[in-house]
């Protein structure tokens, strides 16, 4: 079998940083270690053009198995986007917080490798390892704070939780395999659409598997683990976790819905538009008592879940949906790049005021805008975004679940639209809150002065600009992938 070489180039740049990255650690010694962190930076540039070049390109690999279409290249620079920026978040904040910096980057890197590879991916076999390759580091890194018990508790949690997921999920592959012969994605359709809708337990297996990317994504019932690990990690993973972490369980969600339980879609569709209900009011809900910045963002997180979900809701099966499945996905896509410029922004902020202060209580970023303007600033952009309101990138983000939502209007998409202005309005009450106390609270004496230093403040102003740019040219992004391109070569 032939392997094209350029299909797996970003997937194989990014495991070679990782592994410069783990030699230099073991030969850099004391400040030199500072180093390690440009080191995956530049492997991180090089997998971002290897990328590039796939533009447009429709390829396969290993039988089918991984596939290159604008879907998997969209989502690969998202990762490798989020990478560059984690890496400027983390860089000033783990030299000096006395952490193991070498074992953290060659963490960091080897979780995104399976991160880009999630989107490639046609196949059960595949998606699994893609998705343990994401998770199984990121249950260390959550853990990195060693002498804090409350980061052990956090990562046991987690670790805990996502041991069942997966173990659920597991199940239901094998139960898919069982019924269909195939763990390749597209003849597993087939198989699906040959059985019929009538099979129980064909039924508990789609279920299965859907929990197993639920748990991923922190969708309520299985949003348990998330507030927690946020709060108890180092900010820069739980910025990785609210960000990209989710987004590759958005990206194998999308792949197993949309194509191989797609003949199923009358069955996971209205569950999943439920669920996206709860997420988003819960998860605004709590977010609203919340007194601590990190585990705001978390709850927030869990609710912003709850509107990439509804695209799921609106899914439909057979020939005649193609349209609205279509705009579903192109949903979905929009939201995940607009999301993660805009809590990677927040989560950078939150670094920059907790470098210096170990400041976490909202009531705590009172008078942030007098001791440092651009960070108020980035703040204020930041969660305006994440509550959609103009001229940010993320009002485009929720317009676009709306542009989905009425493709093809039906009460259950009325009803979700309904939600999804209810918890917007929602959400407002606890972004305007942090926002009011930066601007209008006077903060309290003895604060020192804030200096984010050069790599923060470049990222915080890089995604500051972007949320505003996509805001003025949204058509960068919201045409960049859709259902014929998630399905294209697979």
């Amino acid at each position: 079998m032939l392997i094209d070489w350029l299909a797996i180039a970003p997937e194989i740049a990014l495991t070679v940083t990782a592994l410069v990255v783990l030699l230099a650690d073991l030969n850099l010694r004391g400040t030199a270690k500072q180093l390690i962190a440009p080191l995956a930076g530049i492997g991180t540039v090089v997998a971002i053009v290897f990328t590039a070049v796939l533009w447009g390109d429709e390829r396969t690999n290993f039988g089918g198995t991984f596939v290159i279409n604008d879907f998997a290249v969209v989502f690969k620079l998202l990762f490798l986007g989020a990478l560059l920026a984690i890496l400027g978040i983390s860089w000033r904040y783990f030299a000096e917080s006395r952490y193991f910096q070498g074992e953290y980057y060659f963490l960091l890197l080897t979780s995104f490798v399976g991160m880009i590879i999630m989107p490639s991916a046609r196949d059960l076999i595949l998606l699994f390892i893609a998705l343990e390759t994401v998770s199984v580091p990121a249950f260390v890194m959550a853990g990195m704070r060693k002498r804090s018990l409350y980061s052990s508790e956090a990562a046991l949690k987690f670790f805990l939780i996502g041991v069942l997921s997966v173990a659920l999920m597991l199940f239901g592959m094998s139960m898919i395999y069982g019924f269909t012969g195939s763990t390749y994605l597209p003849d597993i359709a087939a198989g699906i659409e040959a059985i019929g809708t009538t099979e129980p337990l064909l039924l508990g297996a789609v279920m299965l598997v859907i929990v197993g990317f639920g748990f991923k994504i922190s969708a309520v019932p299985f949003h348990f683990w998330a507030p927690d690990t946020y709060a108890g990690s180092p900010m820069p993973v739980a910025a990785m976790l609210a960000v990209a972490s989710k987004a590759a369980g958005f990206a194998g969600l999308l792949a197993i819905t949309f194509i191989a339980f797609e003949p199923l879609a009358e069955v996971w569709a209205p569950v999943l538009g439920v669920l996206a209900i709860l997420t988003m009011t819960l998860g605004n809900l709590v977010a609203l008592q919340q007194r601590d910045l990190i585990r705001l963002l978390a709850y927030s997180s869990v609710a912003q879940a709850g509107y990439m979900l509804i695209p799921f809701g609106l899914a439909r099966s057979g020939p005649d949906a193609v349209v609205v499945n279509d705009a579903a996905v192109q949903a979905v896509m929009f939201y995940l790049v607009a999301y993660a410029v805009m809590n990677i922004g927040a989560f950078g902020v939150a670094i920059a005021v907790n470098r210096r202060t170990a400041i976490r209580s909202i009531a705590d970023y009172a008078g942030l805008s007098a001791r440092s303007p651009l960070l108020a600033l980035g703040m204020t952009v930041f969660l305006l975004s994440l509550g959609g309101a103009p001229p940010t990138v993320g009002l485009w983000a929720k317009l676009e679940i709306v542009r989905a939502a009425m493709t093809d209007a039906t009460p259950f998409g009325v009803v979700l639209m309904v939600f999804l202005v209810i918890n917007s309005v929602i959400a407002f009450f606890y972004y305007l809150r942090v926002i009011k106390t930066m601007w209008m609270d006077e903060a309290r004496e003895g604060l020192p002065e804030l200096q984010p230093g050069f790599n923060l403040s470049a990222v915080v102003v890089v995604l500051m600009v972007g949320t505003v740019v996509l805001f003025v040219l949204p058509g960068l992004i919201s045409g960049a992938t859709s259902l014929t391109g998630l399905v294209a070569a697979g």
